[in-house]
């Protein structure tokens, strides 16, 4: 990936088209909304993947971040937790639960930040 400065942030070229990126969210999407975006959105994506293996098929998934930040150390994120509101057909709370201890292992965005970021996840079923 490259980057190029702009008059205000970076932006970058990539196969789905241009990402713009600054630390004013009025000219780009600001970095810490990109990480908890990559995390939520990785994170999302596994789950699905897992439950549709076990034959739970997922009609619609929304996923709530929240999070927190340290404004003594550089606003820097110490956590997020995710609120999966899952719907779908067969969907069973017991494999749900098992089912994102596993994405939370195999999620590499999530992976990639453990020991940096305390990543907690809840969810609902929706009828």
């Amino acid at each position: 990936m490259e980057f190029t400065m702009k008059e205000v942030g970076f932006q970058t070229k990539l196969e789905y088209g241009e990402l713009h990126i600054a630390g004013d969210e009025t000219h780009g999407f600001r970095p810490y909304q990109l990480l908890v975006s990559s995390i939520a959105v990785c994170s999302g994506g596994v789950l699905r993947k897992i439950l549709e293996k076990k034959r739970m098929h997922v009609d619609d998934m929304t996923i709530r971040a929240d999070v927190t930040r340290n404004e003594q150390e550089a606003n820097r994120i110490e956590a997020i937790h995710l609120h999966f509101a899952i719907k779908g057909s067969r969907l069973d709370a017991t494999q749900v639960e098992k089912s994102l201890e596993v994405a939370r292992r195999n999620c590499p965005m999530v992976r990639s930040v453990e020991g940096c970021i305390r990543i907690t996840e809840t969810f609902e079923i929706i009828e």
